[in-house]
């Protein structure tokens, strides 16, 4: 019976073959693909603040300040990008020479329009950093005041502010470091002054103000710290701001690298804010106020990122600051000795030892819940969902402490680069960024960085495949955590507000309830005594908290952990802190849960988060140093480029074991990629990234596939090898190595490596390469034999022997051409009925083999002669390649050389045995052929002339003599009658040279039938 289907459910059913899962058997050897990547973002930016009208009114209102100050922090950044990726257009526009120069009219105008906008831009800036000093400085005057200072405020608030602080560290760092941002709006200034451009007053009046605020070195600092020191009482909020920076950082109370790095830029700039003409950090810290002994331990982490490849030294801050040369003996930072943080190689035991026990922590959870599809189908206890969360927190914090040990090494080369005196490698002409990048490592360091990276990306791939299975344990805990808190931890604190009538403690706590709590049946249990201030009855009050995979928004979150830290702090409103009215177990409690909800926002954003622990892209920028060039370079070379460096730097050396990380280098250039599209949002850096990715993997495929070639050659030549020779040479002293054995298997099974957003299949380019690397073996192979005599065909052989089993070794991995295809071709033998290697035979048969050798019947050998009657046949030279090209290796050319050396002086059954093996029997028909036709015409023409010229003078009579005459006498007779034959000039040199010549062909024929004979026997014993 036949089915029917109709056309739409026959194009609905090709569309499915598209969701068909077609798994590969491909190791994993790289980074996730960040081609297309999903992030949710569930951060409001304190949007959705008003729903929460069951809270305290000023947290809620502590929300909105937040919400606009971190959008002035996101515009800050927006500046800083503007500032650091800045190119000077100025240069590339030609200048004016002079005045009488008749098209400046015209340059002028074009420059204008040109750089207008930039400048506009500029003036946008300043105005900008204005506005921020006044917001900061307005914020901190609110702060500072007298009956404000004994209130509670928030950590998250001060953190915000020292976000403000870290913002005008950098920018004004960048504003100093952009010569080209000073020249390109010194020649707009120029160019709208001829052009009479800024007419009114208060035009001049910005344009040189502008001029004063790009001109003046520090100067956001400067403003920053005038409008700070009138503010009575700063230091005190600056010290609350670096005090909880340094809590932070103590405590480990951060996730990302830049986070970290971000709190002891606060502490730094922080620290020369407040020691200036007013305040004294030096009298604070005997006060008790900071704590200077503590600051100065952590910045023996001495170099931190700045901004891209900008770095700054903490003790710079110190150093700067008013009062430090008074109290210089205080300091130990300032001193310039080697933090052992920036020796990677050291702590590469402990990274080592870290990784493995976190992935075989994993791989127990990644079988059971990934492999086996259980994951997301089972509902697990909380016990399992708190295990999973803790993995996923402990996972995130080991990506960000490996990341964070790789940047600070980096940063902290970058400052420091090196010279000829300590390098001897580096040269005394090499740009300070060369310096810095290509020959400030050392060969264990780009290993220690390499394999860091490796683990960084290979530990993202494996949490990512988990990210589904963490996302729900993440929720359910973070759901359960709030819930048990709220709905049981909470009560006996309310209970004993109730009783007591503390009504200010009993608003926060139900301020906080109502927030958060997701009460079973939708509402607050009416009859729960803890509201009338009584006891649980004896059978116990059951409250049934429910569990849901839902995890607060950022402003619940933000309003709960304010709202429960103002109940512990230190500072209340009244008299009386909330924290008093609190019984020890439950301070206890809410510190606990305070800090541990720390880490919730990131972990609600799991995929973002691990994307920024994971995140090694200001590993390629080098805006910075470019600026240092001051146009020299428009961009570095890739020998300069630290992806490359690191990758270049494994092919090099061929360690084996590095080889599966060679994949994981290139991925900085997603990472910088992803970046330059995302965060720095420009086109033209990301330009430049792919036209270096371009340059590099061309690079990288070329010396990987040059690699392998030369790895599988080297491997057949010495299988190959003669095992007595190899012995023998032992004996010598002589060890003929063994290629030691390398992982190209894995790079082999790459199919589709992502880089760039591209699906590249590295298996196919690199087969691309060694098809042709084959072909240029067997050419090479066979104009080597076509360079030499015929004694040559036995090399030839060996050589094909080689190219064979390396094909048969490389098509294990990789798809090649049938070996008899590439043979053919390379001989060119493809349509013709005789190849290179026939004519060749052929070639040296007629003009050196026929006339230059003579048999030895004894030895069964053709030698050549001592006294050649012909000229030496001219022989093109062959060309110099690679020793890969030829046996594998230089100890194995040298090897097969000297054996090959024993067949070189003779013509004998080798060579006839390999004649008939290559060219096979329509080769030899050929060769035979030929050979006939040269008999032929030596029979019919030299000989046949010279045979009738001998009758001509031979004796007409020639009786024999008597024998009385004797021997001697009888001789003598003869000599006599022959007289005239014997003394024929030609006859040795040509007569007897044309029947040697016959001879030897008679010879060779006889010798090749004979060799074939032995071959059908061997081929066909019946």
């Amino acid at each position: 019976m036949t089915t029917h289907v109709t056309l739409e459910d026959a194009l609905s059913n090709v569309d499915l073959l598209e969701e068909l899962p077609l798994p590969d058997q491909q190791p994993c050897i790289e980074p996730p693909p960040s081609s297309i990547m999903y992030q949710a973002n569930f951060d409001t930016n304190f949007e959705d603040r008003n729903a929460f009208v069951t809270g305290i009114a000023r947290y809620i209102e502590q929300a909105t300040v937040h919400s606009s100050m971190n959008e002035m922090l996101e515009e800050g950044h927006e500046y800083a990008v503007m500032l650091y990726t800045w190119r000077s257009c100025s240069r590339a526009i030609p200048q004016v020479k002079c005045n009488e120069q008749p098209n400046r009219v015209e340059i002028y105008e074009k420059t204008v329009e040109v750089l207008e906008p930039e400048v506009t831009k500029l003036m946008k800036f300043m105005y900008f950093q204005r506005k921020a000093i006044e917001r900061f400085c307005g914020e901190v005057k609110r702060l500072c005041h007298a009956e404000r200072r004994k209130d509670f405020v928030s950590e998250a608030y001060l953190l915000t502010l020292g976000k403000f602080i870290n913002m005008f560290a950098v920018l004004d760092e960048l504003k100093n470091m952009k010569c080209s941002v000073k020249n390109d709006h010194s020649a707009y200034k120029r160019a709208a002054q001829f052009l009479r451009k800024m007419a009114d007053p208060q035009s001049i009046q910005e344009s040189q103000n502008l001029s004063m605020f790009l001109a003046n070195h520090n100067r956001i600092t400067q403003c920053l710290q005038q409008q700070l020191e009138v503010i009575p009482g700063y230091e005190e909020l600056l010290a609350d701001i670096v005090n909880i920076s340094v809590d932070y950082y103590e405590n480990k109370m951060y996730l990302t690298p830049s986070e970290k790095h971000m709190l002891l830029k606060v502490m730094g700039f922080g620290l020369y804010l407040m020691d200036g003409n007013v305040s004294n950090i030096y009298k604070l810290d005997a006060k008790k106020r900071i704590n200077l002994g503590k600051i100065d331990k952590f910045f023996k982490l001495q170099v931190v990122p700045l901004f891209g490849d900008m770095q700054i030294e903490l003790s710079r801050y110190i150093e700067t600051s008013a009062h430090y040369e008074e109290n210089k003996s205080k300091w130990t930072c300032t001193q310039s000795s080697i933090s052992p943080q920036y020796n990677l190689c050291e702590q590469m035991v402990q990274i080592r030892d870290d990784h493995i026990r976190f992935i075989s922590e994993l791989a127990r959870y990644s079988n059971s819940e990934v492999v086996t599809g259980s994951g997301l189908d089972s509902q697990k206890s909380d016990e399992e969902y708190r295990e999973l969360f803790d993995l996923a927190l402990r996972g995130l914090q080991l990506l960000s402490k490996w990341s964070t040990h790789v940047m600070e090494v980096y940063s902290w080369k970058l400052v420091h680069p090196t010279d000829k005196f300590c390098n001897k490698d580096c040269p005394g002409t090499a740009e300070e960024y060369e310096r810095a990048t290509r020959y400030n490592y050392t060969s264990e360091e780009k290993f220690a960085l390499v394999e860091v990276i490796a683990m960084i990306k290979g530990l993202q791939v494996l949490m990512g495949r988990m990210e589904s299975v963490f996302n729900q344990a993440i929720r359910n805990t973070i759901y359960a955590a709030l819930q048990d808190f709220a709905q049981m931890t909470l009560r006996e604190p309310l209970r004993q507000a109730v009783r007591k009538k503390k009504n200010v403690l009993i608003s926060v706590l139900q301020a906080i309830r109502k927030t958060i709590c997701d009460w079973e049946g939708a509402r607050e249990p009416p009859n729960d005594p803890c509201l009338r201030g009584e006891k649980d009855p004896k059978g116990g009050f059951d409250i049934k908290v429910p569990r849901r995979a839902v995890g607060p928004s950022s402003t619940q979150l933000y309003m709960v952990r304010t709202m429960l830290e103002s109940l512990i702090a230190d500072k209340s409103g009244s008299k009386k802190t909330l924290r008093s009215s609190l019984d020890g177990p439950i301070v206890l409690a809410i510190e606990d849960f305070h800090k541990h909800s720390f880490f919730f926002t990131h972990l609600l954003n799991f995929s973002e988060a691990l994307q920024h622990c994971c995140d090694l892209s200001q590993l390629w920028f080098r805006e910075f140093f470019l600026e240092l060039t001051m146009g020299r370079r428009i961009q570095f070379p890739i020998e300069m480029s630290m992806p490359w460096i690191l990758t270049d730097h494994i092919l090099e050396t061929k360690e084996p074991s590095m080889m599966e990380y060679v994949l994981y280098p290139l991925d900085l250039y997603n990472d910088s990629g992803y970046y330059a599209l995302t965060k720095f949002k420009k086109q033209f850096l990301y330009d430049e990234i792919e036209a270096e990715v371009n340059l590099c993997f061309d690079q990288f495929v070329y010396k990987l596939a040059d690699q392998i070639f030369a790895y599988y050659k080297a491997m057949s030549g010495s299988v190959l090898l003669d095992k007595r020779f190899r012995a023998e040479c032992k004996n010598y002293g002589v060890i003929i190595p063994y290629p030691p054995s390398n992982r190209y298997e894995t790079l082999l099974k790459q199919r589709h490596v992502q880089l760039l957003g591209r699906s590249i299949d590295l298996n196919r380019l690199i087969t691309q390469r060694i098809s042709a690397a084959m072909y240029k073996s067997l050419d090479q192979a066979i104009s080597r034999f076509e360079s030499e005599d015929l004694t040559s065909i036995v090399e030839l052989e060996w050589l094909m022997d080689i190219n064979r089993l390396t094909h048969r070794l490389l098509s294990k991995h990789m798809t090649l051409d049938s070996f008899d295809a590439m043979f053919r071709e390379a001989n060119h033998n493809v349509s013709a009925p005789y190849g290179r290697i026939t004519l060749h035979v052929f070639w040296e048969l007629n003009f050196d083999f026929l006339p230059n050798y003579c048999y030895n019947g004894s030895t069964n050998r053709f030698v050549r002669t001592a006294i050649p009657f012909t000229q030496e046949p001219q022989r093109d030279k062959p060309a110099n390649v690679q020793p890969y090209y030829l046996y594998g290796s230089k100890p194995l050319n040298i090897a097969y050389s000297h054996i090959y050396s024993s067949y070189r002086n003779f013509v004998g059954p080798p060579h006839f045995k390999t004649i008939c093996r290559l060219l096979g029997y329509q080769g030899i028909a050929v060769v035979m052929e030929e050979l006939l036709k040269i008999v032929k015409s030596l029979l019919q023409g030299t000989i046949l002339q010279y045979v009738k010229t001998l009758i001509e003078v031979m004796p007409k009579i020639c009786r024999l003599p008597r024998h009385e005459y004797g021997s001697p006498g009888i001789l003598e007779f003869f000599h006599h009658q022959l007289k005239d034959i014997i003394e024929y000039a030609e006859l040795k040199t040509d007569v007897f040279q044309s029947l040697r010549e016959v001879g030897n062909a008679i010879l060779f024929c006889l010798l090749i039938e004979q060799v074939l004979s032995l071959v059908y026997k061997n081929t066909h014993p019946d």
